[in-house]
């Protein structure tokens, strides 16, 4: 059975979408944006802070589902550069101990809202 997840330690949904949706044993969340909580963009931000706050989004809604950023079996990373991975990947690495999660990176065309980064996870909440 389906259950969504919210919180409002993550920015509301700006669609037609959950921040996350569980069945109890896998949680699947939405892309996060650099949006603070409260509605703030940080599209003008470089992109360590960008990806900063999209990952505190991120395990905002993980840990309110029950879980931890140790749960997160895969990440997807989208960003409108790809030539920003590198400052990326290092902010990223900070929101995981020694056995990351597995990862994909790409460039994305555009990403909402103008913003430089965008990140999802499916993470296991058994």
């Amino acid at each position: 059975m389906k259950e969504t997840i919210s919180t409002d330690d993550a920015p509301g949904a700006v669609g037609a979408y959950s921040q996350a949706t569980t069945n109890g044993e896998t949680l699947f969340t939405a892309g996060q944006i650099p949006m603070t909580p409260d509605g703030e963009l940080l599209d003008d931000a470089d992109i360590a802070t960008q990806a900063e706050q999209s990952l505190s989004n991120l395990q905002a809604i993980v840990e309110e589902a029950g879980a931890s950023m140790d749960d997160v079996l895969k990440t997807t990373v989208f960003l409108a550069d790809i030539d920003d991975f590198d400052e990326m990947n290092e902010t990223y690495a900070s929101f995981f101990d020694d056995e990351p999660p597995a990862r994909s990176a790409v460039q994305a065309g555009a990403l909402p809202k103008g913003v430089g980064v965008e990140i999802e996870a499916v993470v296991s909440v058994e």
